[in-house]
């Protein structure tokens, strides 16, 4: 059994989550190093999960010893060694991760005011450093860069000025606390994504999606197969993607929404569509001789229905 637990994050995999080891004494009691690190950038399924990592200067060479790589060039087996590893040495070594699950990526992307996934990214880490800051002596932050290095770099030293900043491409490969940051994260997600809890009712959901990346054959499949023309993607997946906005344009219902220029009613028939608000009218009784009478989730989940008269 692996020792990352989740479970937070699956009771309620549809918000943000944070998840913490608990913080070493010598943490504490003497200045430490950080990296941070993110998994699953990327695709169009799961979550994005930062990582932290964090262990006093004076015992580099110690976490230098555990043979922490990339976690991109490890296998799954290796990862969950290495896990278990800086488990193992949690005298000296602490970690913290932020879970961003789909549905918040997507909301954050699609709201009104532009919040795009490099400003999501920034965010998470500050809020990661900022967590670490409250409990230990923290002298030196290394991040892998999310955007052009010196700007990022530039906005951290004056958010952290007692800190010492240093943001680099590849710092994954090039820094150990890095490298188990991102295996920390990797790890993570991974579990997030194999035992993905699905709120909405799909039976027996096909777990074979794939890496997850919109150019996977099978990742296509999927997310063909679980699109629903009305309602549209479980929130397994980031509805703000591209991917996942293309193949909902192309196969998704056209619905017409009402607006003041011209009845949506009118507007709907004219392009030979339904209105929007024609989705919450009571159906006049024998309208519909197949309608099972049972209300999709969407509208019982938030406690919906039609009213014969106002």
């Amino acid at each position: 059994p692996s020792l990352m637990d989740l479970s937070p994050f699956e009771s309620d995999n549809s918000v943000s989550c944070r998840l913490t080891s608990p913080i070493p004494d010598a943490c504490r009691a003497e200045e430490c190093c950080l990296g941070i690190d993110e998994a699953g950038r990327g695709p169009v399924l799961g979550p994005m999960v930062y990582g932290i990592c964090f262990c006093p200067i004076s015992r580099k060479d110690e976490l230098k010893d555990l043979k922490v790589a990339d976690s991109k060039t490890l296998t799954e087996a290796e990862r969950e060694a290495l896990f278990e590893k800086l488990d193992e040495a949690k005298s000296y070594i602490g970690w913290a991760l932020q879970v961003l699950s789909p549905n918040t990526i997507s909301t954050s992307m699609l709201q009104r005011t532009k919040y795009n996934l490099n400003a999501l990214s920034h965010d998470t880490a500050i809020g990661l450093v900022q967590y670490a800051l409250d409990g230990v002596q923290l002298k030196e932050v290394f991040v892998d860069t999310v955007g052009p290095a010196e700007k990022y770099e530039d906005k951290l030293s004056k958010i952290f000025p007692g800190v010492n900043v240093t943001v680099r491409p590849k710092a994954d490969s090039l820094f150990p606390i890095v490298s188990a940051a991102s295996i920390c994260a990797k790890v993570a997600r991974d579990h997030a994504v194999k035992h993905w809890r699905f709120a909405e009712e799909l039976g027996e959901a096909d777990t074979d999606y794939g890496s997850g990346y919109p150019n996977d054959p099978k990742t296509k499949a999927w997310l063909l197969r679980y699109l629903d023309p009305v309602f549209g993607y479980p929130q397994f997946v980031r509805f703000s993607w591209s991917t996942a906005q293309t193949l909902m344009d192309s196969r998704g219902v056209t619905v017409q929404l009402d607006d003041d220029e011209e009845g949506g009613e009118r507007a709907a028939q004219r392009q030979n569509s339904r209105s929007m608000l024609s989705y919450f009218s009571a159906p006049a009784r024998g309208d519909n001789p197949n309608s099972t009478g049972r209300t999709h989730r969407f509208f019982s989940d938030r406690r919906l229905r039609s009213l014969d008269t106002l």
